[in-house]
């Protein structure tokens, strides 16, 4: 018997300042279950980050031929291909293929450098690809927070992000600065 994936709710309250970007966004997040809570909200910090009215949360961990998240035209096709931790080079290459613009935000872990230095080179050919690396310590605290049901404020100005989440360990705010590699 297969395992189900784990529903949670998400009322999310962004403030970007640097975009103009100001709304609110119920989301429905289905957890893998081969997922642990560290992804699943950095995969939420994701969606906070390119915030949109079109921008979704795909099948990701259950199906190989979609990103994580993706944010498709009117006419079907793939704007932004957004991916975590360290894709391989064809599903790299998969992703600017198909789509306007690919992401890929890194989580920290100690593989990351040695990935980056066998990767960089042919990653930065890729016009259409922008790759970000997340602080080490915001998922461990991230999934000390994580509730079914999550309140999220969020506001972001001059590449800064300060998150919180209510009625969770985390009590102040915690503060974001996403590197860009590229």
């Amino acid at each position: 018997m297969a395992l189900k994936a784990t529903i949670f709710k998400a009322d999310i309250s962004i403030t970007d300042m640097d975009r103009n970007y100001y709304n609110d966004h119920n989301l429905t997040i289905a957890r893998h279950p081969s997922e642990n809570d560290e992804r699943m909200m950095l995969r939420i910090i994701a969606f906070i980050v390119n915030a949109h009215e079109r921008l979704q949360f795909t099948k990701g961990l259950s199906d190989d031929d979609v990103p994580d998240l993706w944010q498709k035209s009117f006419g079907d096709e793939i704007e932004l291909w957004i991916e975590l931790g360290q894709p391989s080079e064809h599903r790299i290459k998969k992703g600017c293929n198909q789509s306007q613009q690919m992401m890929i935000y890194t989580y920290a872990d100690n593989s990351f450098d040695v990935w980056w230095k066998k990767e960089q080179s042919k990653l930065q050919l890729r016009k259409n690809l922008s790759v970000f690396s997340l602080p080490d310590s915001l998922a461990p605290t991230l999934a000390n927070a994580v509730q079914r049901s999550m309140q999220i404020q969020v506001t972001i100005q001059d590449g800064q992000m300060w998150l919180t989440i209510e009625g969770a360990e985390v009590t102040e705010s915690v503060e974001v600065a996403i590197q860009k590699h590229m």
